[in-house]
């Protein structure tokens, strides 16, 4: 039995992965009487007089909803709002048992920009933080950026997540081959939410409203985005286009092997098998390859290492250097609740991926932790408290 059949037969087993525990029994009537009517009355006395005490009085302080629409599943695309839930629960449980945050799965059949900045603002009462999820670009884009005066903060994972835990990789990866992160020329295959991102982070921007505006930070060199057509241009409108007019500043065109010729790093969150051995051997010496479209990566690492590449990674856990956003979300949002942000900034996905980069000394084989290396969430969750913004 493989491990999709495995998968299967363990969620059919236990219906699934999460359920609710109460944080207190009720096992007299004194008991009922303060979990529920007539003590109740009061603490609801007390947040209506005070909306900031839900954070303390009820389970808002420590908890976050995972709100997918099901329309850009991991690398099975647009599955729709109930097969996403499988995933949801997931990143949920991955939450608690790494971050010790309490997270509620939520999956919704809505299809545009207005309905889900609609839904989610309904239901931010009852939460800290919202984790965006699966949810196709453009659209994306514009959900996002529209709910970050919410009061509480924002994020979707699969770009700011994926990018942050990309450029600690990269970051050590550049120790491991003896290069400076400043002169890097980086290739990225893949122009939706998480090729984006990482581009954004990389070059150190921030988007408003719509705009790319740059921002204090580390950046590389260059950044050339290659979509399912090839290198993007900036004919059209929307994100993309505006990436196209601030890289590919030495002007490359053509697809894939055109564009990787002489980059020193490869990033991939597009297709599986879209890299060949020609491909690695056309970049500089020393090269870094990070493939991480799931479930096959753009070129397997084994393929990759012996074409010639010096630090290889994947989106896989069975395979060393697994370049995965579960390895941030835990502890930023372990961070963001503790200290109540409302945003997440620029400087505070900084500081977030620089701590996950510091807790390794990097070698070709490990140039980020694993899932189960104590401590990780604790460490990322203090940096970013130490960011907020006052």
């Amino acid at each position: 039995m493989d491990v999709y059949q495995q998968a299967v037969e363990f969620h059919r087993k236990h219906q699934g992965k999460l359920g609710v525990t109460p944080t207190v029994s009720v096992k007299t009537r004194e008991d009922l009487s303060l979990v529920y009517t007539p003590g109740v009355a009061q603490v609801c006395r007390e947040v209506a007089t005070n909306p900031e005490e839900s954070f303390n009085l009820t389970m808002r302080g420590r908890s976050v909803a995972v709100i997918s629409d099901g329309s850009a599943v991991l690398g099975l695309g647009n599955i729709g709002a109930v097969a996403a839930m499988p995933v949801m629960e997931g990143k949920a449980l991955l939450f608690k048992q790494f971050g010790g945050v309490d997270a509620v799965p939520i999956c919704v059949d809505l299809h545009t920009a207005d309905e889900l900045v609609a839904f989610v603002t309904a239901i931010a009462p009852s939460f800290g933080g919202i984790n965006l999820e699966d949810i196709a670009a453009p659209i994306c884009f514009e959900v996002e950026d529209r709910l970050q005066s919410l009061g509480i903060p924002v994020v979707h994972d699969d770009q700011h997540g994926t990018a942050m835990v990309v450029t600690a990789a990269l970051t050590n990866a550049t120790k491991v081959v003896g290069k400076k992160f400043e002169d890097l020329t980086v290739v990225i295959s893949g122009a939706g939410a998480a090729g984006l991102a990482i581009a954004q982070m990389l070059l150190s921007l921030d988007r408003e409203n719509g705009k790319l505006v740059k921002v204090e930070g580390k950046r590389v060199k260059e950044v050339i985005i290659l979509d399912s057509k090839g290198v993007i241009t900036a004919d059209g409108k929307g994100l993309k286009a505006e990436f196209a007019k601030i890289t590919n500043q030495s002007g490359r065109s053509g697809g894939l092997a055109e564009a990787i010729v002489g980059a020193d790093a490869f990033i991939g969150v597009s297709k599986g098998g879209i890299m060949t051995p020609e491909m690695v051997k056309n970049m500089a010496q020393d090269a870094i390859v990070l493939g991480m479209a799931n479930p096959n990566p753009e070129i397997l690492p084994e393929v990759a290492k012996a074409a010639g590449a010096a630090v290889v990674g994947t989106g896989r856990s069975d395979y060393p250097n697994q370049v995965n956003n579960s390895l941030i979300f835990p502890g930023l949002f372990k961070g963001l609740l503790k200290a109540r942000i409302t945003k997440v900034t620029p400087a505070i996905r900084q500081a977030a991926s620089a701590a996950l980069a510091r807790l390794v000394e990097p070698t070709a084989d490990k140039i980020l932790p694993n899932m189960f290396d104590p401590g990780m969430a604790e460490a990322i969750a203090e940096e970013v408290v130490k960011h907020k913004v006052v």
